[in-house]
């Protein structure tokens, strides 16, 4: 089904604990990438979800952040606190410099907590295919759209397959000033007709990872929905401040951003969902309310997994 990727900043975790109940409804499987150093927020996060009876993947070799260079800390965690759990399982991130040999060694470091291969750039596919083959067909291999060609996917056929594509196209925010909306993805549609047993996402996010943090000169919000005028395709809206000069005030950015949210749901038409996440940012409206920036893309990532736990529903 689905795989929200995450990449674990504070209010990515939020945003999975305060959806678990609904992740663990839908049958969706949220993949979480540590890149902080504290793991007290992830264990926090993944207690909520097995509290709700569902799943995650945990990267146990993450490609960015705080454990780039050794993921023994989230092994530790994931062996001493979910030994038990098998809904709290490892997944293993193969970049072009993994060997066969480095993918081997990291399964057989986790395989009592049933690993996952996440693919980015690992080339040695007819060896691994052929090692999955034979040992545990039921293995998920996930691919990354945009670095796995059909034909690596292909040496897995037989096996379970999720592929996980990015239909965020990042930008400066005061860009985005000039696209309203714009087409997010077609995989919820497609991926069982493409032979995947799962599909997934960057959510609202992207994939692009920075470390770094700065003023925002522009305030952006953004808002997937289905458009059922399309074929039930996923399109998002931007919706954007226009005093984009100075960093300052971003209150005040944020309000403008949220009026033309408002706006656009009172004139009707607009397919966007009525989401818990929705409410929020109707109360955060008539109070007047700036909550931070982070917050603001957790309401984002909250309203996207409604939207698609509801799509799956009806």
């Amino acid at each position: 089904m689905y795989y929200p990727y995450f990449r674990g900043k504070q209010y990515e975790l939020i945003a999975v604990r305060e959806t678990a109940q609904l992740l663990a409804k839908s049958k969706f499987i949220p993949i979480i990438e540590p890149v902080k150093k504290s793991l007290s927020p992830l264990k926090t996060c993944l207690d909520t979800v097995c509290k709700a009876n569902g799943e995650a993947i945990v990267i146990v070799n993450p490609k960015h952040g705080d454990y780039k260079k050794d993921g023994e800390a989230i092994f530790q965690l994931l062996n001493r606190d979910y030994k038990e759990k098998n809904n709290i399982s490892a997944g293993i991130y193969l970049t072009e410099r993994n060997t066969i040999q480095d993918a081997l060694k990291l399964y057989t470091d986790n395989i009592n907590k049933n690993p996952s291969f996440i693919y980015d750039g690992f080339s040695e596919h007819k060896l691994l295919s052929d090692f999955i083959k034979l040992s545990s067909p039921s293995i998920k291999s996930i691919f990354f759209e945009r670095k796995n060609s059909s034909r690596d996917i292909k040496y897995y056929d037989g096996t379970k397959r999720i592929i996980i594509g990015d239909g965020f196209e990042k930008r400066k925010n005061a860009e985005y000033l000039e696209i309203e909306r714009e087409k997010f993805s077609d995989l919820h549609l497609t991926y069982k007709k493409s032979g995947m047993d799962g599909f997934g996402d960057f959510l609202t996010v992207g994939d692009g990872y920075s470390e770094k943090g700065g003023p925002a000169y522009a305030v952006a919000i953004h808002i997937t929905f289905i458009d059922k005028d399309k074929g039930d395709v996923m399109y998002v809206y931007h919706f954007v401040s226009f005093t984009n000069d100075t960093s300052s005030d971003p209150g005040g950015k944020f309000s403008q951003a949220l009026d033309e949210l408002i706006k656009k749901i009172e004139r009707g038409r607009s397919h966007i969902l009525e989401t818990s996440a929705i409410i929020e940012f109707r109360r955060l409206h008539q109070e007047e309310h700036f909550p931070g920036l982070g917050y603001v893309k957790k309401l984002s990532m909250k309203h996207h997994i409604e939207t698609l736990a509801d799509f799956f529903s009806s």
